[in-house]
């Protein structure tokens, strides 16, 4: 049995800073939506997300434009990514998993553009999977990024417990078949995780961690609360 985690919202208190960043990289290109409209759409990949957007304001987006958006997204985000910590509990429950030896891996739907400066924040061991959008074909919902977490842990992905804050995580777990466990870090709440999948929602890496023998992770190692 491994983990795979997802980033934002999961392990990193990021989900309002990529809507903030979203809000202005699509206001520029002329998109008015509510940010709430796109914290909905959070944790899709960057392509998908932009065009069902676009698509709510009856708009049409070529490819040109579409890079261009995400290009600004990425400058956005950047602009506030020394804002962003790790979620309470996210290096204790890494760090927890590392000592007792049991695999887990991070996978997002971010390039390493967003992602690698975020990552350094959580102490990740050298050797721990880290898959991002720039390494698959598909991004969530597609299973793509799970499956090649549980590629290079080497195992099958239905051998992996997927950790995500969105719909689109256990929604991409679920095809991946992998278990989903939900943490409501990320502003989704209780009943959209377990209709999406999650067979445990839990409030953070925090808890999540007081609970490990709840989800199958067996350890002779006291639990750190």
């Amino acid at each position: 049995m491994a983990l795979v985690f997802d980033l934002d919202g999961t392990l990193v208190d990021s989900v309002y800073h990529h809507v903030l960043a979203w809000n202005e990289a699509l206001s520029e290109a002329g998109i008015d939506l509510a940010v709430w409209r796109i914290h909905r759409r959070i944790g899709m990949s960057g392509g998908l997300f932009t065009r069902a957007l676009w698509r709510e304001t009856g708009g049409t987006l070529d490819p040109d434009r579409l890079d261009e958006i995400q290009a600004k997204h990425a400058e956005k985000y950047k602009m506030r990514s020394h804002l962003v910590r790790p979620l309470p509990g996210a290096r204790e429950l890494l760090r927890f998993l590392t000592e007792i030896g049991e695999p887990w891996a991070i996978a997002t739907s971010g390039r390493l553009e967003t992602a690698g400066p975020v990552l350094k924040l959580l102490g990740v061991p050298e050797g721990v999977p880290i898959v991002t959008r720039d390494q698959v074909p598909y991004a969530k919902p597609d299973p793509d990024l799970f499956l090649e977490a549980a590629r290079q842990l080497g195992i099958d992905c239905k051998d992996a417990m997927v950790v995500g804050d969105s719909v689109w995580d256990l929604l991409a777990a679920r095809r991946a078949r992998s278990l989903g466990i939900g943490l409501l870090s990320g502003g989704y709440g209780l009943n959209e995780l377990e209709r999406a999948g999650a067979y445990r929602v839990y409030e953070d890496p925090a808890d999540l961690l007081r609970h490990l023998d709840e989800v199958g992770v067996r350890t002779k190692k006291l639990l750190p609360f």
